[in-house]
């Protein structure tokens, strides 16, 4: 058997809360000084004693006297101290009430006099409209803008313009237009015209025109005899979908695996169009991380491949008012190869660029171009980033943010992680982001610093004031923005300054004071706030009205609550000024508030707990100084539903008949309900099956009845529920033993819970056990609920042996418990007990403080303060909250303090993680908890600083030695040490190599894998924040021998040995050249050589020259006979030997050679000399000697 404790109240109404008295001017006025204003308040809402007028301060002596209530307010707010003065007469428990203060002796500070002015204006508060349609249509209203166009209206040019309008008020308004801030006749202009009973307009085409001549900034005049209103100023802008700019686009040429970029260029359109890629042949083209279309329409390659050529693209824009698309001429690609296409290659090979001889590339950015950009957006609007690289294998994007996190809940990527866009920005999503594109080739990152700016934004928009004669109000106007925003007040669409003056009327910057408003002083104010970036429009109007009291729910209503229930009676009424609200009930007595009762500001009296007397009729009562209204409601409390004997569980064999109870007692007024689930869904009644008013009876049970069995006893206020298992036995021999033969199973519950011996933080808790079920029961478990921090939530309290019935519970301060027993046998555990009555412990001061507290960093300049919060038995009294202080360690400054209701402080602007002590105490309405403990905290950690002298060794040609020292600042607690290097030879770069450590390993031996390349070390250090700077180093240059030994290496080399056989192949070509261009002989010029002019017996040749033949034409040793049958000599004649015949040949003084050119015979033709080298001038100088 089992029960559910699932009640419910259709009249339980109670669930609304009380709305906070409008005190708001009072209660920001707060302060430390004991005339804080909201004492100013109750001063005046109990009655107001100040000094005399003649009051000289406290060295005077003079006694306080109580001023007339006449000298304090002025004329116009009598009647609203009429008002007050009855509301304070209203007896004990009414919150006007209160002590008179004394304020003899005291000299009040500077201010206090307009403090107290400024509480008396925050009294009359404004009067709300209901939507009655009665009332409505009563009152007299200046209009009000409803419906209007957004502010940039663009019209599709082939529709007729519609520039909307709507306004309402009483009487209702009438409405004009200017365009361009000039007034725009429209009786004019035969194609417009304007709807009736409306100011929206209409501009006719149909009878011709050009909608482009209409274009401009309108603003609409909503105008009644109270005022007039205004709308936005309305930009109107005809949609332009312009073509394309004729072009003929040459193929474009491009190597394998190069980037390139499809420039779109589209014309532009209002609004802009949007952008897509397709062939010619309307075919998508399939875009992906190595192909995309950038956010300005261009289409990106990452790296161009063969099968890119296999198509055309064309860029295509779709304008969304004409509906049309626009397609620009296709490009042609034309891509340079050194390898065939072949499918099967491509598709079986694990790296398509080697398959296809790519060269493989580090990244580069495509778009944007450079290392760092920036970027401006408006708040609320969505921020996109975008970053475009190129590179072999196509490089991978990852978006990161400088000193924080990407906020998960508005950032989200797109284009293949190409795009990062934030959704509705705002001034914390300011700062600098980063992309980083890598491939296994390397990585480049490019810095975007974000600025966001705002329109301008409400932070308090002005709102309709209604207000009786005689009371005062305001109209407030704040905006923000970046930068600032300017606010500029207008009266009746006219600017405040040029409006005749109203002495009634003060402007203090964002906000204007109304005093002793009267009926004339009805008007329709508007606030434009605007700065660089936009403009907020805002029109409220100011409305005087005197209206007695008046009640808006239907009379004599009938509201039905279960006993013991919470409930709720409404009284909606109107009346200006703003009526006061009493009830009473059955006709009689006090006023209602306090106690089991409380009133709310809006009318509506709650009944906190019904009982069986509170049933009666009962009348509400409006009053204001223009008269009264009243009306009743009548309640009556009903007894709950309650299911008295409830299903139980049984075992049963298949084919025998199975009854389950229900019996249920209910209000005799209320029509009851019975009806029946099986395994919680509805229950279908077959043959097999009786269902009666108390009880479930099923004939010939079969295996398909086991299950679960709920009652539900239901009436139009609540209902009750009760669950019982029915389980379903085969067939089989009857045991010989009878007790074997008896089912075990749970125990029944225990009933009759009983509440004795009621103490201070104990109470005794009696039950009755059940049935055991032929299991012997060997605990009983307690468990409590309180309604106040958890209510519907049961927790253990205590356990006890199964043979006691009795027991002295323990209690904490302030909880009001309930209690309910479960008892438990070998087969498992019953059903819960139903519920003892409430018993409510009285409060006091925590004994303990929150448990968890941690300190730890969720940013680089703040600290999270975390704990884990009290519960409801340990809190022991009301309204608990935590005083949570904290300094920084091993410092003297004083504690910082702040009061949380929560379970969690942020402290802002510390420095990078720096050690704190926290504290963390609890603190209820009875006082404070103990002292708690000191935690060490920390705050947010950063980016660490390089690693300290940083120290590469090369012992020998076979390994190299690494060292280094921690960070000097650490930044936070060190994760680790990242060290990447390459090794390089000349301009060869090998593939990169990281290495991870521990954040106590300092020292690093390498195994060289060559002993000639040198080696680029880069190490940094890691804190959980990142990798932070890095320190880079180089290994030193190798020794001479190993240099040689490569050099040996390289000359037995394939590329060497072909490189020096064909250099020796020229030289041998050149040889040749130069051997048969000497066996042709030469002519030189000697003219200039000569001392004395030819003869007519010299042989000269026409040009100018001389044959290099002796007179005798006799060939010389080692010359060669040329085609022509005449001697040359191999050998140039320009030695000094020839410069002379014979020994002929002399010097000057100076040491000059005189002589003439001639030939020199050959002189030792024996000597087999084969060389044509003459002899030595300084030989021939010795011989003449």
């Amino acid at each position: 058997m089992r029960r559910l404790a699932a009640r419910g109240a259709a009249g339980d109404a109670g669930e609304a809360a009380a709305p906070a008295a409008d005190r708001t001017d009072c209660a920001r006025g707060r302060g430390r000084s004991p005339w804080r204003l909201i004492d100013l308040c109750a001063i005046w809402d109990s009655g107001v004693v100040l000094p005399a007028a003649d009051w000289k301060g406290p060295s005077s002596g003079v006694a306080g006297r109580r001023l007339n209530k006449a000298e304090v307010l002025s004329s116009v707010q009598k009647a609203q101290f009429q008002r007050l003065e009855a509301a304070r007469l209203r007896g004990p428990g009414s919150r006007e009430r209160g002590p008179v203060l004394r304020m003899a002796g005291q000299q009040p500070p500077p201010g206090v006099l307009a403090a107290l002015l400024l509480c008396l204006l925050s009294l009359g508060g404004a009067i709300e409209i209901p939507m009655d349609p009665s009332i409505q249509n009563e009152l007299s209203q200046p209009p009000t803008i409803t419906k209007q166009s957004v502010k940039d209206h663009i019209v599709d040019p082939r529709d007729n313009i519609l520039i909307e309008c709507e306004a309402k008020g009483n009487p209702a308004p009438s409405f004009h237009w200017t365009r361009n801030s000039r007034f725009f006749n429209i009786a004019k202009d035969p194609r417009v015209s304007m709807r009736r009973r409306s100011g929206t307009l209409v501009i006719d085409f149909r009878s011709g025109g050009r909608p482009e001549e209409y274009e401009g900034e309108y603003q609409c005049f909503a105008r009644n005899k109270f005022g007039t209103a205004l709308s936005n100023r309305i930009r109107l802008q005809v949609s332009k979908s312009p073509l394309w700019p004729k072009e003929n686009l040459d193929p474009v040429v491009v190597q394998e695996g190069a980037p390139l970029t499809l420039q779109c260029n589209p014309p532009p359109g209002l609004p802009s169009p949007v952008i897509f890629w397709m062939s010619s042949s309307m075919e998508p083209i399939t875009q992906d991380k190595r192909v995309s279309q950038g956010h300005n329409g261009d289409l990106y390659f990452s790296s161009v491949m063969l099968p890119d050529m296999q198509t055309d693209y064309s860029c295509n824009a779709r304008f969304h008012f004409t509906h049309t698309i626009q397609q620009k001429n296709a490009f042609t690609l034309k891509v340079l190869t050194n390898h065939p296409y072949n499918d099967s290659s491509l598709r079986n090979h694990p790296d398509m660029y080697s398959a296809r001889g790519v060269a493989e590339r580090t990244p580069s950015f495509m778009y944007p171009q450079g290392t760092a950009s920036s970027q401006m957006v408006l708040r609320g609007m969505d921020l996109l980033l975008e970053c475009i690289a190129s590179g072999v294998p196509t490089p991978d994007i990852a978006w990161y943010k400088k000193g924080g996190d990407l906020p998960s809940d508005k950032a989200k990527f797109e284009n293949f992680n190409k795009a990062l866009r934030i959704t509705n920005v705002s001034e914390e999503d300011s700062g600098e982001y980063f992309c980083l594109a890598s491939n296994k080739m390397g990585s480049i990152r490019h810095t975007i610093s974000v600025r966001v700016k705002a329109a301008p934004y409400w932070l308090d928009e002005p709102k309709n004031l209604i207000l009786a004669p005689g009371e005062d109000g305001r109209l407030v106007c704040r905006a923000s923005g970046n930068p600032k925003p300017t606010v500029q007040w207008m009266v009746n669409g006219e600017p405040l300054q040029s409006a005749p003056p109203n002495p009634n009327r003060e402007v203090a910057g964002d906000t204007i004071i109304f005093r002793d408003t009267q009926i004339s002083s009805r008007a329709v104010y508007q606030c434009n706030t605007s700065n660089e970036h936009g403009y907020l429009l805002a029109n409220a109007f100011v409305s005087v009205l005197d209206v007695p009291p008046r009640m808006l729910s239907p009379r004599n209503q009938l509201i039905r609550v279960i006993l013991y229930n919470r409930t709720r009676l409404d009284c909606p009424f109107f009346g200006s000024p703003i009526p006061t609200l009493r009830w009473f009930k059955n006709g009689q007595g006090s006023n209602l508030d306090g106690g089991n009762y409380h009133v709310y500001e809006n009318g509506s009296l709650e009944i906190k707990m019904t009982r069986k007397e509170d049933q009666g009729i009962y009348t509400c009562v409006a009053t204001n100084i223009l008269g009264k209204a009243e009306n009743q409601v009548h309640l009556e409390v009903k007894d709950p539903t309650r299911i008295y004997r409830m299903p139980e569980d049984q075992v049963a064999k298949r084919g025998t008949t199975v009854q389950l109870e229900c019996r249920v007692k209910h209000d005799p007024s209320l029509k009851l309900t019975v009806s029946w689930l099986k395994d919680d869904e509805p229950l279908y009644v077959g043959n097999r099956m009786k269902k009666e008013d108390e009880s479930l009876t099923i004939f010939g049970v079969a295996e398909r009845d086991q299950g679960s069995y709920t009652c539900i006893a239901s009436t139009e206020l609540d209902q009750d529920l009760a669950k019982a298992y029915l389980t379903v036995l085969a067939d089989q021999a009857t045991p010989t033993n009878r007790l074997a033969a008896l089912p075990k199973g749970r125990p029944d519950r225990p009933r009759d819970l009983e509440l004795t011996d009621l103490a201070e933080r104990s109470v005794r808790l009696t039950w009755i056990p059940g049935d055991d079920n032929n299991s012997p029961i060997t605990d009983y478990v307690v468990q409590f609920e309180e309604d106040q921090f958890q209510p519907g939530v049961w927790h253990d309290h205590s356990k006890f042996p199964g043979s006691v019935n009795s027991a002295i519970l323990h209690l904490s301060p302030y909880v009001n418990y309930q209690f309910r027993v479960i008892a438990v046998n070998e087969v498992g555990s019953s059903h819960p007990s139903l519920p003892s009555e409430r018993y409510r412990t009285s409060g006091a001061p925590p004994e303990s403080n929150p448990a968890d507290v941690k300190g730890e960093g969720t940013r680089k300049n703040n600290m999270e303060i975390t704990w884990t919060p009290m519960n409801a038995t340990s809190a022991f009294g009301p309204n608990l909250r935590y005083i949570v202080k904290w300094r920084r360690r091993e410092t003297r400054e004083a504690w910082s303090n702040v009061t949380v209701w929560g379970s969690r402080h942020v402290v802002g602007q510390t420095p990078v993680y720096v050690p704190y002590e926290i504290r963390v105490q609890a603190e209820n309405d009875f006082g404070k908890g103990p002292e708690p403990d000191t935690v060490i905290g920390y705050s947010g950690e950063d980016l660490p600083s390089a690693p300290r002298r940083f120290r590469v060794r090369q012992p020998n040609l076979e390994m190299i030695h690494l060292e280094w020292d921690h960070p000097e600042h650490p930044n936070g607690i060190l994760t680790g040490y990242t060290l990447k290097y390459v090794a390089f030879n000349g301009t060869k770069v090998g593939k990169q190599i990281v290495e991870n450590f521990s954040p106590n390993q300092t020292k690093f031996t390498m195994q060289r894998a060559d002993p000639v390349s040198r080696y680029r070390f880069t190490l940094s250090a890691r804190t959980q924040v990142g990798s932070g700077e890095a320190a880079t180093e180089e290994s030193p240059a190798p020794p001479n021998e190993a240099y040689t030994n490569n050099q040996a290496d390289i000359a037995t080399q394939g590329w060497f040995i072909g490189l020096m056989c064909a250099i020796a192949l020229l030289v041998l070509i050149l040889l040749i050249v130069c051997f048969i261009k000497r066996s042709r002989g030469g002519k030189y010029p000697v003219r200039e050589k000569k001392d004395v002019p030819l003869g007519p017996e010299d042989p000269k040749e026409e040009d100018g020259s001389f044959d290099y033949s002796d007179e005798d034409n006799k060939p010389l040793q080692g010359s060669q006979t040329s085609l022509d049958g005449t001697i040359k000599q191999q050998e140039s004649d320009d030695s000094l030997v020839d410069y002379g015949e014979g020994g002929e040949g002399q010097f000057n003084e100076d040491g000059s050679f005189i002589g003439q050119y001639t030939v020199k015979k050959d002189k030792e033709e024996t000597e087999g000399n084969e060389s044509s080298e003459a002899t030595s001038p300084v030989n021939a100088i010795y011989s003449l000697a």
